[in-house]
């Protein structure tokens, strides 16, 4: 993304379709693509007041949005992944001038009014006016002058509240100091080449290929515990205030247009519809699987019992033991150790696998290009096109690996939106944390999941970039990334790997069996605690005055483990802070959805004829059908629940 915005500062890569990435060689660059790049969004803005509203105003309008993309998307992104620090800097900066413009833009009069004029000659165009419309509402276009003011400060400072609680999350560089002697059970390629301190002691990073092996693997408890309470705490109390703020900021918004809550003013526009209708699919959740979870302790209770030889009535399962024992049970039920995949998944062949089955399934092709300038030189670059017609689709841009202030989750970005109508390629970024040594199975499993939303991004087809790909209701965007996610657990998808990968010894199939049977011990524990992040935002958020803090210990006192004193999760549960305030429980939602279009491949998950009506009909159509039309056009069916509460029961 981007355009020829800072001259030097981007460097041209003809091969990939649609316009060059920025590279910049520091802050001072990335400050000046983005001044440029809003005086030209301003500039385009004053031209698209003047436009007459006739029958191409919306295909103007789209292109305004499409050009407000080439210039802020990429700039805004580097804030998560650029190895320079000003940067960064400049990156959030850049974030927050464009938020408010969007803010402003979101309350423009004269686009509204144009908007309302406009005569939509189908489906798929009154579909766009009526998310246009909607989103001017609830920018406040429609309020009194004094509110509306009110309404767009209120915004800004939410979003700048919003970077300022993932900065602290991002930047805080935690390590943590280990002896040799108390990462017994670690893996050594999990600490061998950590940094170390002047006592010799090895340095821990809080990315998840160091986090998640140490907690499956160390042997010592208070190795565990203080791993878990480092990461747990990530934010800090900085990050309880900035939440708080957040809460109350919203609660202000929604009341601005009448809603009680900030969770009323935001369901009303999801599948669900209500915030009491997504209370009782929680409540569903929960009493499917709150008996399986106290007896999942109870199992895990008793292994630790066993393992420290005491009795099991002076045994406590703490939340550090939820991942240990677990490990243990599975290994020792089903012989199954996630760590024994890593030889079997190296992590480049494994993104060829993952791109490999896409293509398989979906009809399209990756092509590797190098010598692409980008953010970090080990960030690959792809060319997306159709298979059988190699007409270009969009780019895909993977940065695999671990490094110091980078975004340490995983997470896509849909940096650049398709539109049928002009021709127009997406650009998705794939962002991942990997071990380089190899993936575990459900590594491989995350992998899958958000290259998922990058496959939404890039084959979307849609007559308009506002309606591409992730732009679907919040409660159904996790859907194309979790029906994929099964698919690794199939040994004919799994011989896949060996079509990119000849010299890759196969995983036995006796390993993958064990991991199928594997697969369900834990659902318990981890759906409830699912329903219980779930819940907890909703509960945050349904307008109450409560501190976020409070509230979490509460909420999570009333589980079976209870709450530990001194743990701050909520400081770092970036998704409610931001985009999926009121909104978490949309990957339960969405997993209910995703789970019923699996069946549509029954006992063949490579059936290709599937994959394509897939394609065309749920990816292609990104926003402008509704989901339910496109679930109930790909099904031939209403969805519903069945498939995942059979699940639950397994």
């Amino acid at each position: 993304m981007g355009l020829a915005l800072g001259g030097a500062a981007l460097a041209a890569t003809p091969t990939l379709p649609g316009p060059p990435f920025p590279n910049y060689a520091n802050g001072d660059a990335l400050k000046a693509s983005c001044d440029a790049g809003l005086k030209r969004a301003t500039e385009h803005l004053h031209r698209l007041e003047q436009r007459t509203v006739d029958a191409g105003w919306l295909a103007a309008m789209d292109a305004f949005n499409a050009e407000i993309e080439d210039l802020g998307n990429a700039d805004q992104f580097l804030s998560a992944v650029h190895p320079d620090k000003s940067v960064r800097d400049a990156s959030e900066a850049c974030e927050l001038r464009w938020s408010e413009f969007a803010t402003a833009l979101g309350q423009n009069e004269v686009l509204f009014e144009a908007a309302r004029k406009f005569k939509p000659r189908d489906a798929i165009d009154r579909e766009m006016v009526k998310t246009l419309l909607e989103g001017f509402e609830d920018a406040g276009v429609a309020l009194p002058a004094e509110q509306r003011v009110q309404a767009k400060k209120l915004a800004d400072r939410i979003s700048e509240l919003g970077v300022e609680f993932q900065r602290n999350i991002r930047d805080e560089g935690v390590r943590v100091p280990f002896t040799e002697a108390e990462l017994k059970g670690v893996p050594e390629s999990v600490w061998k080449n950590a940094k170390r301190d002047d006592a010799g002691r090895v340095l821990l990073g809080l990315d998840y290929p160091t986090f998640f092996p140490l907690q499956q693997t160390a042997e010592l408890e208070a190795t565990r515990e203080r791993m878990w309470r480092a990461k747990i705490n990530e934010g800090g109390e900085k990050n309880l205030k900035v939440l708080a703020e957040i809460v109350q900021l919203r609660k202000q918004y929604a009341a601005l247009f009448g809603a009680t809550s900030w969770a009323e003013f935001t369901l009303r526009r999801r599948m669900a519809g209500n915030v009491a209708k997504a209370q009782a699919f929680l409540a569903d959740v929960k009493g499917a699987v709150q008996e399986r979870e106290r007896r999942e302790i109870e199992d895990l209770r008793r292994a630790k019992a066993e393992h420290l030889g005491l009795p099991v009535e002076q045994v406590h399962v703490e939340r550090w033991d939820l991942q240990f024992y677990t490990e243990r049970l599975r290994r020792a039920r089903f012989s199954v150790d996630q760590n024994a995949f890593r030889p079997y998944f190296p992590p480049q062949e494994s993104l060829q696998f993952c791109l490999r089955l896409i293509e398989r399934l979906m009809g399209v092709r990756y092509e590797r290009v190098e010598g692409v300038a980008l953010w970090h030189p080990e960030v690959q670059a792809y060319r997306v096109s159709d298979a059988a017609s190699g007409k270009p689709l969009g780019s895909l841009l993977v940065d695999l690996y671990p490094r110091d202030d980078k975004y340490n989750h995983a997470a896509q970005w849909s940096l650049r939106n398709a539109a049928t109508a002009t021709g127009r390629p997406s650009l998705a970024a794939l962002v991942v944390n990997f071990d380089r040594k190899g993936l575990t199975l459900d590594e491989l499993e995350t992998l899958l999941h958000e290259l998922g939303h990058s496959v939404h991004t890039n084959l979307s087809a849609t007559r308009y970039s506002q309606q591409a790909g992730t732009t679907v209701k919040r409660d159904f965007v996790e859907a194309p990334s979790q029906m994929l996610q099964d698919w690794v657990y199939d040994k004919q998808v799994l011989k896949l790997f060996g079509e990119v990968c000849p010299s890759c010894k196969p995983v036995p199939e006796a390993m993958i069996e064990q991991a199928r049977a594997a697969k369900d011990y834990g659902k318990g524990v981890r759906e409830s605690r699912q329903q219980l992040f779930a819940s907890y935002d909703l509960a945050l958020y349904d307008g109450q005055a409560r501190d976020p803090m409070a509230l979490w210990a509460e909420m999570e006192g009333a589980t079976p483990l209870g709450y530990v004193k001194g743990s701050m999760f909520p400081a770092g549960f970036a998704h409610i802070a931001t985009n999926y305030s009121a909104g978490y429980y949309g990957y339960l939602w969405s997993l209910v959805v995703a789970m019923d279009m699996r069946t549509a491949f029954g006992g063949n998950r490579l059936d290709a004829k599937v994959g394509k009506r897939y394609r065309d009909i749920v990816l292609a159509n990104g926003s402008q059908k509704p989901p339910t039309e496109l679930v109930k056009q790909f099904l031939g069916r209403e969805f519903n629940a069945k498939a995942f509460f059979d699940d639950l029961k397994k």
